[in-house]
């Protein structure tokens, strides 16, 4: 199975094959439920379908929301079906009280969605039909045949790096890979049993094998590439793609070791626009005043559990000194987790099971609400709702001359979430930083409204989830 791009994001096709098919069992159940409760005769329902379609779309549009923002199609892949379709319960049970305030907002054309009843009815239909239905669904597209058949041309450090990242199945989603073909007086990193033996040319082989994708990743083309035969096996309908790009692609993160800033100037992506610019400070404010609004009540019982732990004249609040865009440094602000005298010492890497970390701090900082105050600094314009997160500026100092390219995530403004966070857990280390600035420069080369869009959704599941998180 392929990928589609949009807006610049690499989605993985059979998700959004999955999600169409959510959204069209989830249409028929509500009619399902509808059916059974008030009409029972098939030919007066089909009459009145006009009336109730709008009722079972915006069923069906807010429960797919739902399942987006806990990451249920995902979670298939790490917690298997039993684990996709309790979240499936845990967003069908969510979204019943979403259906209720659309009914309350727009009660004149979404008639059927206010009755509880009916919701419960089409809450439980709509679990049964997307449990079968998932299961032929995962039964159809699991089989090898439906998986791309990729080659991989070289087998010194840049294959090495693709075969050790790509190789779990959790990014291994959409394709088989058969094996790599070392070019002559080319350093081989590759073991013997990754190799293939290929004593004529890639393009004999695939005559005689099926191969949908031929990947480049050979570490110096000065050394010449078998163009003449690349371009037989492209006009035999074989795809031909560069090493990065396929890395990209299927991990959804930038290969760090394998570009450069020559890659990074040529390659697509890395393009902000005035329009882009205006649509993203405006969903910025948008977000955040949503959420300002949403989390008053937990920002207020957080100050007065603070209080109560540490004492009436214990501060809340700390700020730090943080990175922003273009490296200007502004101050972040956060509920205080840690003891007060916590950095008397000097700045260290938080770390897990961190001494300096209070009872109320434990349990803030697992479900986010020690990041609330960083609301003030998106209306502020210091930070985006989604980017990169800030760092301090004497780990910044010392990043930025380990690690290459490091700089280049201060291109944006820092986010209150971002594209890492819901790919990686949480940082304590530089191997960990490295890790994660894959993931943020995937981001910036890749950002979009859409991105955004799907990054403030999916940042539930990181809370509801503790993903991430320490």
């Amino acid at each position: 199975m392929a990928h589609v791009r949009l807006f610049r994001h690499y989605i993985h096709l059979p998700y959004v094959i999955l999600g169409l098919i959510d959204f069209l069992v989830l249409v028929c159940a509500f009619m399902l439920a509808v059916f059974f409760k008030y009409f029972g005769d098939l030919a007066f329902f089909r009459e009145n379908l006009q009336f109730l379609f709008p009722s079972a779309v915006v069923f069906a549009l807010f429960n797919l929301l739902v399942m987006v923002s806990l990451g249920v199609h995902q979670s298939r892949i790490e917690d298997g079906m039993s684990g996709m379709m309790l979240r499936t319960l845990m967003a069908l049970i969510i979204s019943i009280p979403l259906c209720g305030f659309g009914y309350l907002v727009a009660s004149d054309w979404l008639w059927y969605l206010g009755s509880s009843g009916t919701l419960t009815s089409a809450t439980v239909f709509g679990l049964f039909l997307l449990g079968v239905v998932r299961s032929l669904f995962f039964a159809i597209v699991g089989k090898a045949r439906f998986r791309r058949k990729v080659l991989v041309l070289g087998a010194g450090f840049r294959a090495r790096q693709i075969l050790e990242d790509l190789k779990t199945p959790f990014n291994r989603k959409g394709f088989t890979l058969l094996g790599f073909v070392a070019l002559p007086d080319e350093p081989v990193e590759i073991s013997q049993e990754n190799l293939l033996n290929v004593p004529g040319t890639i393009h004999d082989y695939i005559l005689n094998h099926p191969v949908n994708e031929i990947v480049v990743a050979v570490d110096d083309r000065r050394k010449g590439l078998p163009l003449e035969d690349l371009l037989e096996c492209k006009m035999e309908g074989v795809k031909i793609v560069d090493g990065v790009t396929f890395y990209e692609r299927e991990s959804r993160k930038v290969a760090l070791e394998m570009v450069t800033r020559g890659w990074l100037v040529f390659s697509d992506g890395f393009t902000v626009s005035s329009v882009f610019g205006i649509g993203k400070r405006s969903l910025d404010l948008i977000a955040a005043s949503l959420l300002l609004v949403a989390g008053a009540p937990l920002m207020l019982f957080t100050t007065i559990a603070i209080k109560i732990e540490d004492g009436f004249k214990a501060p809340v609040l700390y700020s730090q000194e943080r990175v922003g865009l273009n490296g200007k440094v502004f101050k972040v602000y956060k509920f205080r987790s840690m003891m007060i005298d916590a950095e008397k010492d000097g700045a260290v890497w938080a770390s897990k099971n961190d001494a300096r970390v209070t009872s109320v701090g434990k349990f803030i900082r697992k479900v986010r609400i020690d990041e609330l105050p960083q609301i003030f600094n998106v209306l502020n314009g210091t930070m985006a709702f989604v980017g990169p997160r800030p760092e301090r500026p004497v780990f910044v100092e010392q990043l930025s001359g380990r690690i290459s390219l490091y700089s280049e995530r201060h291109r944006v403004k820092p986010g209150l979430t971002g594209w890492a966070q819901l790919c990686f857990e949480y940082t304590d280390s530089e191997e960990d930083t490295r890790e994660k600035l894959r993931y943020d420069l995937y981001y910036i080369k890749n950002q979009s409204l859409l991105l955004d869009l799907l990054i403030i959704i999916q940042t539930a599941e990181v809370v509801l989830f503790k993903k991430g998180s320490r």
